[in-house]
């Protein structure tokens, strides 16, 4: 199967390295481009089987499957390029939430798939969430799971839950990752414990915890009751993140939800679609 991916910021790197180091998908059978030709040129320097071309049009020629890796508001007039050269035997992919299935459906003829993939993924690990078109033949969907098993978890979602899934899955490790680095430096202001130093134990203490949930040895809330004993220290600690916490992660929903139904509005203007 050759793979295609068009765009290698971010996520579009992120896909082609978890492929590439899981096996999921050789070198050899990846074709890549970039607005910026150079970013896919430096990703060649470290697997040189992969083939970069100039164009999305050269892309979609090569490529059996093809990931399209840029942002919401270019995906209507790429795929619109595109149609021409796309035939019922190939397979786009889009990575974005904002674009639905039938809306990529409705404009070109070929199958049509979202993977909402996780920066988890690189490390072959986390989640990765699919949504299948109705042009999306058994063949496609059987392939796209193989490749994501290798690298994640796929869980197969309906377009109702996207944006909250994503923001579990993928923008999760971005939120986290800032109350780590908060509670890091809370740990260096009020002790004399060097930022070093705390963030080689909180990094250690995370990634034991993941490894317990993993491991299914316990759930959050069980995992909670065992570290925090009546009376004891972590009880003092729970007590004040229950009284501070407050409603701030049903802010976060709330403040994500709204940018994602801007960014919908914006794109079924793209797709001529009224309110």
């Amino acid at each position: 199967m050759n793979v295609g991916i068009i765009g290698t910021g971010n996520m579009g790197r992120i896909l082609i390295e978890a492929f590439v180091e899981s096996v999921a998908v050789p070198p050899s059978k990846i074709t890549i481009t970039n607005r910026t030709k150079a970013k896919a040129e430096n990703i060649k320097q470290n697997y040189p089987d992969i083939k970069v071309v100039s164009s999305s049009d050269e892309v979609v020629s090569i490529s059996d499957v093809i990931f399209i890796c840029v942002k919401p508001l270019q995906i209507y007039p790429l795929l619109k390029q595109l149609s021409p050269h796309l035939t019922k035997n190939k397979c786009i992919v889009s990575i974005t939430s904002p674009v639905s299935v039938k809306q990529i459906e409705s404009i070109i003829p070929c199958q049509v798939a979202r993977v909402i993939p996780s920066i988890t993924n690189r490390a072959l690990s986390g989640i990765s969430l699919l949504t299948y078109g109705q042009s999306c033949s058994l063949y496609y969907k059987e392939y796209l799971n193989t490749v994501f098993k290798q690298i994640s978890e796929p869980v197969l979602i309906e377009d109702d839950v996207t944006r909250v899934a994503s923001d579990i899955v993928s923008c999760g490790p971005a939120f986290f990752s800032y109350l780590l680095q908060r509670f890091v430096q809370a740990a260096v202001k009020e002790t004399r414990i060097t930022e070093e130093q705390a963030t080689i134990l909180a990094s250690g203490m995370i990634i034991g915890m993941g490894k317990l949930l993993e491991k299914n040895i316990y759930t959050l809330p069980s995992l909670q009751a065992k570290v925090c004993v009546k009376g004891g220290v972590t009880g003092e600690g729970i007590k004040v993140l229950e009284s501070e916490l407050g409603d701030l992660f049903e802010h976060v929903f709330q403040s994500t939800h709204e940018k994602f139904f801007e960014d919908i509005e914006k794109v079924n203007e793209q797709f001529g679609i009224k309110k």
